[in-house]
């Protein structure tokens, strides 16, 4: 699977040609830092400085290298698909291979920090319900209203959480169709090459 680039990070990516490869390198340094603490100000003033450009031009050329090794590596494209990922910019083959070896020693740790980043969601624990019928009332004698309680438990990092849902069985009948039907549209192509992807 090929990294698919807009004009505008081709153009922030364009910088690289300018400047030598342990430059380079030391951008790729500043991206994954970029990624584990967050932009740094004082950083592109000071490559800048170096550099002579304006520190803009230093953010935009780490921020595209960011999204070009965090994309590479939340994908797991392999080697070959990452060299005609960059093959498209039109650098020299010595800036493709530097950034190959960027890519390649700094995967694993990106993927770590992305994991980080990733919100931890609800995970289902153990589910109780119970059926309710009333049968009659002091106003209508021959009345039946089913309902039906869910207590739902939940785990988040270790700790449990618990909702207590109640609907009408004709609500739970909709709702177990709606999701029967998201289940079997996992099971397409399209939903299976998405999810491939995303892990």
């Amino acid at each position: 699977m090929l990294l698919v680039l807009s004009e505008e990070h081709k153009e922030h990516l364009g910088f690289l040609t300018q400047v030598d490869s342990a430059v380079v390198g030391e951008f790729g340094r500043i991206a994954v830092e970029f990624l584990r603490k967050g932009t740094n100000p004082k950083i592109y003033e000071g490559a800048a400085r170096k550099l002579n450009v304006s520190s803009d031009i230093i953010q935009h050329g780490v921020e595209g290298l960011t999204y070009l090794l965090t994309e590479g590596s939340k994908l797991l494209i392999s080697e070959i698909d990452f060299q005609d990922s960059v093959l498209v910019l039109g650098f020299s083959e010595e800036l493709n291979k530097l950034l190959l070896q960027l890519y390649l020693d700094n995967r694993r740790e990106i993927r770590s920090i992305l994991s980080e980043l990733a919100p931890k969601l609800h995970s289902y624990h153990s589910l109780e319900w119970r059926l309710d019928v009333q049968l009659a009332s002091r106003s209508l004698r021959q009345q039946i209203k089913p309902a039906v309680t869910i207590k739902l438990h939940l785990d988040q990092n270790g700790d449990q959480t618990t909702k207590i849902l109640q609907t009408d069985p004709a609500t739970l009948l909709h709702l177990i169709q709606q999701l029967e039907q998201a289940l079997g549209e996992m099971k397409t192509n399209h939903c299976r090459r998405i999810v491939r992807n995303i892990k």
